[in-house]
Order: C-alpha cells, then structure tokens, then sequence
C-alpha cells in the first residue's frame, strides 16, 4: 500500500525519525561501552518511543511492532532487571537495521512489511529480566491483567471529579512525609480512597444533573468554571455542608477565628498558603488531614474557588495540614497549582522564565542551491567588472568595483555556510562499522574521532561516505593484528584506529590512522609482480612512497584470501577515484610494525572553484587550482624520451610531459609551438604529470557550468564557465583528460 508523501505531518515524522535513527546509531554503540550511563539508557528508550510514537500516529504498524518491542527491552534495562551484554546489543543494533530498512521504504512511499518473526521473539525474550523464565513471565503478566471481581458500578461522575480535580493540579512529585509542600497525583488519590473507599470518593451519588452539567466542560478544557465546581461539591457532600459540617459550627468557628486581610478581600483572585491550610483544617478537623478516619477530603485541596463562598470564609483560620498544594486560583476557572502561591509581578522575573526563542529553521537543500547559484552569477559579473576596470582607468570605477568585490566575497563566505555541514554526519556511522567489524574477525578495536565539528559543503559530505567507509574497513582488517598477535608483538590487546578531521586554508585535511602492523614496501612490490603490473626491475625501482600508492591499483590486493571484508582489490580503487572526482587528493604514508596514516585533502566547496586560467591558441581553459602544484617555463634541454614517453627532469626527477594543444586544439596554426611554451604540473590522484599550455591568465574564481547535453558526459570535461572578459572558458577534468589521451 502507497503512502501519501504530500501529508504535512508523514514529512516532519521523516526529519524528526531520520535525526533520531542518526542518534541511535551512535547512542547504541555508546551503550555498549558505557552500560551504567542511566542518561544514555533513557536517550535511546525515548528514541525508540518517540519513533513508535509518530509511526503509530501516521498508522504504520510494522515499525510500530518492531519499535515498541524494543522499547520493553529498554525498560527492563531502566529498571535494573537485565544488564546490556554483546549478545543483547547485536539483536538491538539488528533491529536499528531492521528500523532503517522500514524508514527507507517510508521515505519511497511504501509501506514496510512487518518484521522478522524471529527478531520479534527475541526481543520478547530480552523483555523478560535475567534469571526468569518467559512462560513465568507471561503467568505474572496474565495475573496483573486477570478482571478483578464486579463490583457495584459507581456513578461516572465520581471518577469525572477526580479526573478534573487531577487535571487542575500540576503537582510536582514530592513526598510530604518528607516535608515537601506538595503531593502527587497519584498519592492524592490513594488518599482519597482511603478516606472515601475505593471509586467512592466522597460516597455520595451524584445526580444525573451534575454528570451532563459538569461533562462538556471537563471534554472542551482542562478548567471548570466555579459555579460547576461548587455544584459538584453540593452534590458531593450536601448543599451548603462543605463535608458534613453544620453552618452552625462554621459561622462559630468563623466568629473564634480572626480573618486574615486576603480572605477579608473579596476582590482577591488568589487565596495564601495559611488560608488554604486553614480550609484544610476546617474541611478534616485540625491537623487530621492525612487521618484515615478523618472527614472526607473535598477536591477543593487541588482546586479550591478563589472566591469562597459566605459559609467558608469565616473558617479559613490558621492552621498546619500535612501537605500544601498551595493552589492559585482565578475566576472564572480554577488555574493550575504552582509552587508558589503568591503572585508574581516582577516582570524580569517573569522574562527569565520564559523558554528561549527558536533559532534555527529547516530550509530545503534546493532554495540553498539556487541562493548559491545567484551567487555565482553574481561572482561571474564582478569578474566582467574587475576586466572592465582595468581597461577604464578610471579611479572612482576601481573604488566601486573594490567595494563590490568585497561585498560580492562576503556573501559568497556566506552563502557557502549555509551549504556546510559538519563532518560529524559522515564520522557518526563509523562507530557501528568498526564494532561490527571487529566482532566478525574478533578483534579488539577502540575507535577515536576528533574535530568531528569541522564543517564541509553538504554535497562532499554525501560523497565522502563510501569512499571513508572503504578506508576504514581497511584499517580494520589489513591493519590491525588480533589480539593475540599484538600481545606477541609487545603492544595492547586493543587496537586503535583514529578518524580526524581539521581545516588547512580553503581545504579539509582528513586523517585515518591505525597502530596496526603497516605496509611492508618488499611485500608490495613482490604481489605488484606477481600480478603482472610491472617487472621485478621496475618493481625494484620504486621507493617507498610508490609502493604504498600501490594499492590504489585496480585488482590488486594484499590478502590470500577473498571474504567479505575484503580481498578483491576494488576498494582503494574506487577511493581513489571518487575523490578525484571531488579534486581531492590521498596520500599514505606507513611504517612496518608501527602502523598507517591516510591523508586526505579536499576542496572545501565545489560550487565555486578556483582556477588556473591558460590559452591554448586563442581558447582560454581552466585547471582546476587544487590540481596545479607548480609552474615553470619550457626548457627542451630538460627533456628526455624514456620508453617511448616524453618527459622533462624536475628536480632530478623524470615527469611525463603533454602538449595540451595536441588534444585540445591539433588544428590551431603557430610556429615554434613544440619549443615554446609554459610547463603547469599538475597532481593526479598520487601521480604529478607536466601540461605544456601557450600562454598563462592567472588565478580566477569561476561557477561550474553544466554541459549542454551534447556535450554531457565528454571525457577531460568538468564544465564550463563565463571569464571576466566574457568569454567561454572549458573546465579541464585532469584525471579525465589523462585517461582518455595520455598513453599508458
């Protein structure tokens, strides 16, 4: 069955469920390390009931099931009854996939089908606290639930009182034998049967008057108007007794007792802490209050009119009853009981108890790109002005011009934090990879993770999920040893892997780092010629730092085996390549015996890119700047040809070299161009190459512009984008480029 995905209420469930099910991922993994923190216990039984809650609501049974039976188990932890263990943690994260899994149909529009059988019965196991049976714990179950003896049903309107009376009183919990002013809901009533009997409450019948009278009133609101009130209490205990006491006795006792100023006003809205334990007093005689036998206790100590009546007045002496709801009370329905009863009219008090304001709103990520789009036209028009500025000369036009670019780089600043979001959300789902993980190889493994708070634009955070789940896979299963290997080599049973996150300038530098076993160079080499990659001569030729990035080669793997885990050679393939596609770079560095270190750098934003800008004849390219590593003037001296490929020495290192306008432009006409010319190196993924171009721009900020659709997909190119003197520049997709031109 289709869900409507244009209700209001299913979207604002899907936020609030999908930030909840983010929690819980981490919270449960928490958990496990921390089973005392009764704070986190009570965090993840409220996740998994606010969950069931919404889910109820929008009629979504399923994940209502599998929810609420997790929450029982929950609530034996709370109490004490059941303490959390590996064993119950692998059921509760099965069901947090199991929950993901139905959240995801959800969001598609589907209905989820119910959960597994045998996940539903052993959370119903896990229900049951340590050292009972399930079977004695259904027979305790069954007897809480067995129907008690019929007895004499009781007129509704008793219960409606009490429900009323209860409402009016927001009582916080505090034990009165303990000398708190207040008392409970629930102790209230339990003093109500006792001075009444059980569902009695005062054993007077009330008439069918007072039950439609008071029943609308007690439907439509929390508060009941005096005149209702004070007829439930006629009805209650005799027009005019107030509790069985004769109007003799409390005019007498009115005449014995000096008034107290506030019940002399018959203007005041609200009655003092002596006064209502005086009415007390009247009501159960003095001190008697918490007395089994005494008179019986009227609703009027939860709710009691602002204005009493003639008979009552005079009785409201100065007494001390046992507890002190101290209620505040407004005509012309009863308010809420407060702690206080006196009225407050600081108004700075009254500020300071208001809540704070809501600060922060949800946006749709489509208004954001569209705010950063005009944001980059209006980046395109100050680089037209900046252009036009120079040819102008005019000074108050530089002065305007200036004043724009800093405005216009402002904005820019402003509108990218909008689109940053912190690292934490992709950091957040390593926890629950690495304890997984390191159960399946039984290894011990303690994950660290610092400046989780570093924020990056939203669209490389969605990107960097994979390839970082790759990296850190790796780093459990190739780099740390097991238990009993590391205790061999004189280091803890308990491996360590490191997830950092810092800020360099305009990028982001991502660490992973383990204190593993490291990558032996000799071993590396050895399966490079195994597979053919290269002979052992050129194998023998690579340092270090070469053989490292060899296992970034499609296909190659250090491991014998194939598992699950790994062992196929695609992973750090596809890591290098995804973050290419991000112009990003990687970069590793290891000792044997010591352990690893993956470096990651990536542009802090993509919509707006800084560029090396070259001619090539007369078209004008863009290199992305995060490429470029450094730049010189062709020398043909430098230049050698080894096996068939041309390259230039850098620093007593060979580089391949490219003429770009071979690929780009082969048709162009110009003298002299094999010996003229600028080399720009660039970097790709842990390769560095030199690109001839004809002539250098300089550096410039441009707005990615997507190909039309016969150039989609083009291979070497990123996009487009419009330069400061107008013309259309093309965007170099360097990795691209050399894949599709440079000969391997």
């Amino acid at each position: 069955m289709a869900i409507d995905m244009d209700d209001e209420i299913l979207q604002d469930f899907l936020i609030e469920a999908g930030e909840i099910l983010e929690q819980l991922n981490e919270q449960l993994v928490d958990l496990e390390h921390r089973p005392d923190d009764y704070d986190l216990l009570n965090a993840v039984f409220r996740g998994f009931h606010t969950i069931k809650g919404g889910a109820g609501f929008l009629g979504i049974d399923p994940l209502v099931t599998v929810c609420h039976r997790a929450e029982d188990v929950f609530n034996v932890l709370r109490q004490g009854q059941r303490q959390v263990d590996p064993v119950l943690m692998d059921a509760v994260l099965q069901v947090l996939d199991v929950v993901n899994e139905m959240f995801a149909l959800v969001q598609s529009g589907e209905e989820p089908d119910e959960a597994d059988a045998q996940l539903i019965e052993t959370l119903h196991q896990l229900a049951v606290p340590a050292g009972e049976s399930v079977e004695a714990s259904q027979q305790v179950d069954q007897a809480a639930v067995a129907p008690a003896p019929q007895a004499e049903p009781e007129p509704e309107q008793a219960v409606t009182v009490e429900e009323m009376v209860a409402e009016g009183a927001d009582a916080p919990q505090s034990d009165p034998a303990l000398g708190g002013d207040e008392i409970t809901e629930e102790e209230f009533e339990k003093l109500l049967d006792q001075l009444h009997g059980t569902g009695k409450h005062g054993g007077v019948p009330v008439s069918e008057e007072a039950t439609s009278a008071a029943t609308p009133q007690a439907a439509d609101g929390d508060d009941i108007t005096e005149e209702e009130f004070e007829a439930l209490l006629d009805q209650l205990h005799g027009k005019g007794k107030f509790n069985g006491v004769p109007a003799a006795e409390q005019q007498a006792a009115g005449e014995a007792t000096p008034k107290t100023p506030a019940a002399a006003s018959a203007s005041s809205d609200e009655i003092t802490e002596d006064e209502f334990e005086a009415l007390l007093d009247e009501l159960h005689g003095k001190g008697k209050f918490g007395a089994i036998n005494g008179a019986a206790a009227t609703p009027a100590s939860e709710s009691a009119p602002a204005s009493a009546k003639p008979a009552a007045a005079p009785a409201q002496a100065t007494g001390s009853g046992a507890a002190k709801p101290a209620p505040a009370i407004k005509q012309p329905a009863p308010a809420k009981a407060s702690k206080s009863p006196k009225r407050t009219d600081d108004p700075q008090a009254h500020a300071r108890k208001q809540p704070p304001a809501e600060t922060t709103i949800r946006v749709d990520t489509a208004r954001l790109d569209d705010i950063m789009n005009m944001v980059g036209e209006l980046v395109l028009v100050r680089n037209r002005l900046e252009t036009l500025k120079a040819k102008l000369g005019d000074e108050e036009v530089a002065t305007a011009v200036a004043n724009l670019d800093v405005v216009t780089s402002d904005l820019q600043n402003s509108v990218m934090k909008t689109r940053m979001q912190p690292v934490k959300k992709v950091f957040g789902r390593f926890p629950r990879v690495v304890r997984d993980l390191a159960r399946s190889l039984k290894k011990e493994i303690d994950l660290e993770l610092h400046g989780e708070e570093t924020d990056l634009d939203k669209n490389l955070v969605e990107a960097l999920s994979d390839p970082m789940v790759h990296l850190v896979r790796n780093a459990v299963d190739h780099g740390i040893e097991s238990p009993e290997e590391r205790e061999a080599a004189g280091k803890p049973r308990v491996g360590k892997v490191v997830l950092s996150a810092a800020q360099a300038g305009d990028h982001i530098l991502l660490t992973i780092a383990d204190d593993g076993k490291g990558m032996d160079p000799d071993v590396l080499r050895r399966k490079a010629v195994e597979k053919g990659m290269m002979d052992e001569e050129a194998a023998a030729r690579l340092d270090e730092k070469e053989c490292y990035n060899l296992i970034f080669a499609a296909g190659f793997s250090t491991k014998t085996e194939i598992s699950d885990v790994s062992g196929r050679g695609v992973g750090m393939d596809v890591v290098k390549t995804r973050i290419a596609q991000m112009n990003g770079q990687v970069e590793i560095d290891s000792e044997y015996g010591k352990g690893s270190l993956i470096t990651i750098k990536l542009p802090l934003t993509l919509a707006i890119l800084p560029t090396l800008m070259v001619v090539l004849g007369t078209q004008p390219f863009a290199l992305p700047l995060a490429n470029v590593v450094e730049i010189f003037n062709l020398d043909l001296e430098r230049t050698n040809v080894v096996d068939g490929q041309l390259t230039i020495m850098v620093r007593e290192r060979a580089l391949p070299l490219f003429y770009l306008h071979q690929w780009l432009v082969p048709n162009s006409n110009r003298d002299n161009r094999e010996s003229t010319g600028h080399v720009v190196v660039v970097t790709v993924g842990n390769t560095q190459v030199g690109l001839v171009v004809d002539h250098l721009i300089g550096q410039e900020e441009v707005v990615i512009k997507p190909l039309g659709a016969l150039l989609q997909g083009l291979d070497g190119m990123a996009g487009a984008t419009i330069t400061g003197d107008g013309n259309i520049a093309l965007i170099l997709d360097i990795p691209g480029l050399l894949r599709k031109y440079a000969r391997r």
